[in-house]
């Protein structure tokens, strides 16, 4: 196996792994009273995420180099990814989950800005393409991501309102 696919398929099985987690949490969320808002957003953000994996997939050169500086980048975004993950727990999910009872996370990066995994993944989005020099994918799907997290984060920060 190549280098490339190795390092996309790393990311791919981190994410798998990430849904997992997140869907075990969300079903223990809900039988806990939680409610899901902004549901009509959730198919389309994992679409994205989809097509972004199969644009890196289908655009990658069969000899592409491994670029150094976006490699390290991600290697970093990963270390912010697990230090995110690790303050939120049983409160991780990829979807908009509320528990009126329960406290908003203050811990790890949250002590810093609200939404922190969402500046992990603006950042995955446009390196990873960028560690194989796929400079249009990286532009495309930044473009595109950045028009969902806007619709995402402001259906969060409604959902959240009453707890702020």
């Amino acid at each position: 196996m190549s280098w490339p696919l190795l390092i996309v398929g790393l990311v791919a099985l981190q994410r798998l792994g990430e849904l997992v987690w997140a869907e075990r949490n969300t079903c223990a969320l809900l039988r806990r009273g939680a409610v899901e808002h902004g549901r009509a957003h959730y198919p389309l953000i994992v679409g994205l995420h989809v097509a972004w994996f199969a644009a890196i997939l289908a655009t990658l050169p069969a000899d592409a180099r491994i670029h150094g500086l976006p490699l390290a980048g991600m290697i970093f975004l990963q270390a912010m990814r697990f230090w995110v993950l690790a303050s939120l727990g049983p409160w991780f999910t990829t979807r908009i989950v509320t528990l009126d009872a329960a406290p908003l996370v203050k811990r790890g990066p949250y002590r810093f800005m609200r939404h922190p995994n969402y500046a992990v993944v603006v950042g995955e989005i446009a390196l990873l393409p960028l560690v194989f020099g796929q400079v249009a994918v990286a532009i495309v799907f930044t473009i595109l991501n950045a028009a969902m997290l806007a619709w995402r984060i402001r259906a969060e920060n409604a959902a959240l309102a009453s707890r702020r």
